[in-house]
């Protein structure tokens, strides 16, 4: 949506203009999936998917929002008082950060906001930590908290694992606060240093969003991450960071089924992340598909979060690039989407298969996108 008709649409509710807009993409992960929490590497890219959120600072404590996604329904709550989770469900990520905030010390101040969002929803490219990391932008600027984009990104998980109780890793907030333009970023969650990873001109982005009624069951997540931390206390080491091939196999007798199997993908994961990126940054097609194929094979078997509809998804468009191209599942798994990496000639490839081939094995349409490399979190002011 455009800058003027979000404008005319704040004027309508608020009966006055926006003083500025938080602006944060979502994220397609290229490799290295469930590592972030354990402490390991991914390399994930921003989108030119966007959330923005269109603001007004108030003479009050009060944070009144709108969604343009959500017309019907609208929230309300004061930023002094103790804040708890209200009726709106996409509303509580608006009081989540303003949760942690809170609890750190940060006086905030009230405001109107108007959020208008194309990332996808249900489709693994994180809107969430889009809307987190616009809504933590926004309050760094109206209170001024002073607050780096790292900061902003740890209170935005912090809003996901303490207020909205789904324990996800740091990625998914870092990437949309810090991401680059053309670039993906290596980050080592450790110590969530990044480095920017050009993605080579020629090299397309072919996102598909399976639409499997995708339910990310909060209790099937937050069990892999237990069965993670579990194999790094049998172990005896801090997280699966500090792991090896070695010490997993001394230690098998001693893990789960489940546990061992969580680890192996974990460890491996890790070690597919750094080939990954020198893969890319050399261009090199053959090792991107390699990776990617044995990265998604780990999370159909030792993971398990794949679903038969990102499978086929995945074997579809492996069938109809065959050494051209760099297939995967991508994103918290049970649904959600795929990812290709494949050169501008043969993105036509896999539209053709997925269009002709999907929706006679699944009964289900997949939503092709073709995207490019964003850029992370921007704050703009705005003027009447």
């Amino acid at each position: 949506m455009t800058l003027n008709q979000l404008q005319t649409h704040f004027l309508s509710l608020f009966g006055t203009h926006a003083q500025g807009i938080a602006d944060a993409p979502g994220r397609v992960n290229l490799i290295g999936e469930f590592t972030d929490y354990n402490n390991g590497f991914v390399l994930p890219c921003s989108l030119g998917f966007r959330t923005q959120v269109m603001f007004k600072q108030r003479d009050d404590n009060v944070i009144t929002v709108h969604s343009l996604n959500y017309p019907s329904e609208h929230d309300s709550f004061t930023v002094h008082d103790e804040i708890v989770a209200g009726p709106s469900q996409w509303g509580n990520y608006i009081r989540s950060v303003a949760f942690v905030l809170q609890r750190a010390g940060h006086t905030l101040k009230g405001a109107d906001l108007l959020i208008s969002s194309d990332v996808p929803q249900g489709s693994g490219l994180s809107s969430s930590a889009a809307l987190e990391v616009a809504i933590a932008g926004m309050f760094n600027h109206i209170a001024g908290l002073a607050l780096n984009n790292e900061q902003i990104a740890l209170f935005g998980q912090q809003a996901e694992n303490d207020f909205m109780h789904c324990q996800c890793g740091i990625m998914d907030q870092l990437i949309s606060a810090k991401g680059e333009s053309g670039h993906a970023l290596l980050i080592d969650c450790q110590n969530l240093a990044t480095s920017a990873v050009k993605i080579p001109d020629d090299l397309n982005i072919v996102i598909v969003n399976s639409n499997y009624p995708r339910k990310l069951v909060d209790s099937e997540y937050n069990q892999r991450r237990i069965d993670c931390e579990q194999a790094a206390k049998k172990m005896n080491i801090a997280t699966l960071r500090d792991a090896t091939m070695t010490k997993l196999i001394n230690a098998k007798d001693t893990l789960t089924v489940n546990e061992y199997k969580r680890a192996h993908h974990v460890i491996s994961e890790n070690e597919r992340v750094i080939a990954a990126t020198n893969a890319l940054k050399n261009n090199d097609m053959d090792a991107l598909r390699e990776l990617m194929s044995a990265s998604h094979q780990s999370l159909k078997h030792n993971f398990e979060v794949t679903v038969p509809a990102t499978d086929g998804l995945v074997e579809i468009c492996q069938e109809a690039l065959a050494d051209r191209g760099a297939v995967r599942m991508t994103g918290g798994g049970f649904g959600g989407a795929i990812v290709c990496l494949c050169r501008a000639q043969d993105v036509a490839l896999v539209q053709e298969a997925v269009n002709t081939h999907y929706h006679a094995r699944f009964n289900l349409h997949g939503d092709i996108y073709v995207c490019t490399a964003g850029s992370g979190l921007t704050i703009t002011t705005l003027t009447d």
